[in-house]
């Protein structure tokens, strides 16, 4: 079971409660989590229907094509699973910002115009 992060993978869900999800196939553009995560892996998800969303970490089986909805990061719901109601609901991968990981880097022109503007006032402009 590896954590497996994949672009474009969205499927649709009528499931209802606060259990495992399941899967009704990809919406046209997208793959599926078959294709993008693959059976028994774990990925980030998001669910939204109306004005309800969850983001939280998932396992996919390829057997009834589920999505386990393991542990609840963010929600709608205080933070707990959210107990979704009839209608159809979009489910795809995502990347949680608290998850993310990046290194802000500076413009190469940032501290050319710092030193500018600098200098600009020590020379009276």
């Amino acid at each position: 079971m590896a954590l497996v992060i994949a672009d474009r993978v969205r499927e649709t869900s009528t499931t209802t409660g606060t259990g495992t999800l399941t899967l009704g196939g990809a919406v046209a553009g997208y793959q599926t989590f078959s294709s993008g995560i693959g059976n028994g892996n774990t990925c980030y998800y998001a669910i939204t229907l109306g004005s309800d969303w969850e983001v939280g970490l998932g396992t996919y089986t390829s057997a009834g094509t589920t999505l386990s909805r393991d542990t609840i990061l963010a929600s709608s719901n205080a933070n707990a699973a959210v107990n979704f109601g009839a209608g159809t609901k979009d489910v795809f991968v995502t990347y949680p910002a608290d998850k993310a990981v990046f290194n802000q880097i500076q413009p190469p022109n940032a501290v050319a115009l710092a030193i500018v503007i600098q200098l600009g006032k020590q020379c009276g402009g």
